[in-house]
């Protein structure tokens, strides 16, 4: 089987790097806060990783999103469906929508069985992405 990769960045990247107001002083603390804003999710039976790198979004799945086990694999499985469809979309019309919000495709099969985690944190993603970046990938309102 394939591995696949997907790398996701905002520009929150660029921006939320600066709004803590503190100074970023060696590597270290450049890997450090590299680590913190870095969700890797991985499963080697089916071969595949998601990495998602966002200012913000770790401390946010940890406080704000509803806990693991609130919604079921199937109702995650069809937000992403309809989520990674519209943020398809939108990565093709760079002239309509900010590139440097949409910048890299994600390949989402839905016929794959990713599992729970990577549909509930892809799903996360999606909200939290809505919500810090007053985007709407669908009719429906971002809920947490």
């Amino acid at each position: 089987m394939k591995t696949f990769v997907y790398i996701l960045v905002a520009c929150g990247l660029l921006v939320g790097c600066n709004t803590s107001g503190t100074a970023i002083k060696n590597t270290n603390d450049i890997t450090n806060l590299h680590e913190q804003d870095t969700v890797r999710i991985a499963n080697d039976d089916i071969e595949y990783e998601v990495i998602i790198i966002e200012p913000g979004f770790n401390s946010w799945l940890v406080s704000t999103a509803q806990p693991k086990g609130y919604y079921s694999q199937q109702y995650l499985e069809g937000r992403n469906r309809l989520y990674v469809t519209e943020w398809n979309s939108r990565v093709l019309q760079p002239h309509n929508f900010n590139p440097n919000l949409y910048e890299m495709r994600i390949d989402y099969d839905p016929s794959i069985d990713y599992g729970y985690e990577v549909n509930y944190k892809l799903y996360n993603y999606f909200i939290y992405f809505q919500l810090t970046y007053k985007q709407k990938l669908t009719g429906y309102v971002p809920r947490i």
